[in-house]
This record gives C-alpha cells, sequence and structure tokens, in this order.
C-alpha cells in the first residue's frame, strides 16, 4: 500500500489531498520514485485516452449499451483517437473537427480511398 499527498489549488483556494493505492510490488521491485512514476503513468493514460473518450467523443452520453457494442465503439474510439495522435495531431476536438468536414482527404490518408 501508498500514500500520495499533495496541495492543489482551485480557485484560488488552497486544499490538500490525500489518495491511496494497493500495489503487489514489494520494496525491492519498487522504491517511491518507481511508485510515483507508475502513478503519474496511470493519469497520464487516464488524461489522454479516457478523458478524450468520455468528454470529447461523448462516450458517457452514449445509449450503446448491449451486447458487444460498447467494447466495440471504445476500440473504435481509441483507434481514432491512436491514428489522430500518429498523424502529429494535439488537440484531438479540433482534429476531429478538420477531419469531419474534409472526410475525403481523411480516407485518402488512410490509404482507404484513391484521389
Amino acid at each position: 500500500m501508498c500514500r500520495q499527498e499533495r496541495v492543489v489549488k482551485r480557485s484560488g483556494k488552497e486544499t490538500r489531498e490525500v489518495e491511496y493505492a494497493i500495489t503487489s510490488a514489494g520494496p525491492e521491485w519498487a522504491d517511491a520514485g518507481v511508485l510515483l512514476e507508475w502513478w503519474r503513468g496511470h493519469w497520464g493514460i487516464e488524461n489522454r485516452v479516457h478523458w478524450v473518450r468520455d468528454v470529447t467523443m461523448g462516450e458517457d452520453a452514449s445509449r450503446i449499451r448491449t451486447n458487444a457494442a460498447p467494447e466495440v465503439m471504445a476500440g473504435l474510439r481509441n483507434a481514432a483517437i491512436s491514428l489522430l495522435r500518429l498523424s502529429g495531431a494535439t488537440n484531438i476536438a479540433e482534429a476531429l473537427r478538420e477531419n469531419f468536414y474534409h472526410v475525403r482527404s481523411l480516407l485518402a490518408n488512410l490509404g482507404i480511398l484513391n484521389l
């Protein structure tokens, strides 16, 4: 088990946050620095993928809820994010809007359509 404390400033007010985590990695595998890297890596994934899927792509509002459809859509969203990032996009919302208006160019870049 490990504990992380931090001071956060929101709307001019400073608060102290404490979070706990459970890990099977013993001290011979991971010291405090390694655990902190793992923790930050987890939140990096959360911020780069899950947040984009939830907020930018509206995943939480999706009404797709039966059979394998939610997993399929999550996979498609992940693929779209990955393709956009591989093409150099840093702002996924902006890249989605740009590709929405230039579908032929998008399909050509993906090798699906020859222009």
